[in-house]
């Protein structure tokens, strides 16, 4: 977990891109159909986002961490329709843990 400052800096860094990110993914390739990432999370926006859906920090923090895997599995966000579907799975696997939905949750056109 890092900084708001120190994710700016990993995300220009990284992706050419100054502002904050929730999460960095870095997927170093499969070996023995073991997963081999590397995961960069902020603190300062899962506080944030926690805040804004009524959730814990740690709670939104998992959806992070699930995030990243599922990109990992070949997911994608980069356009509305692959973005939905990808929110669709992390709270599917978020309910599956027992934790629940995560991101639909908090979203204020969801809940009205």
């Amino acid at each position: 977990m890092i900084s708001d400052e120190e994710m700016t800096q990993a995300h220009e860094r990284w992706m050419n891109d100054p502002t904050t990110t929730d999460v960095l993914t870095f997927d170093m390739g499969t070996t023995d159909r073991r997963l081999d990432v590397d995961i960069v999370v902020c603190l300062d926006e899962a506080k944030r986002q926690a805040d804004a859906r009524g959730h814990e920090p740690e709670r939104e923090l998992l959806l992070y961490v699930v995030h990243a895997v599922l990109h990992c599995l070949g997911h994608d966000d980069h356009d509305d329709e692959a973005a939905a579907r990808m929110h669709r799975l992390e709270d599917a696997t978020l309910k599956a843990i027992g934790v629940g939905a995560t991101y639909a949750s908090g979203r204020r056109e969801a809940m009205a």
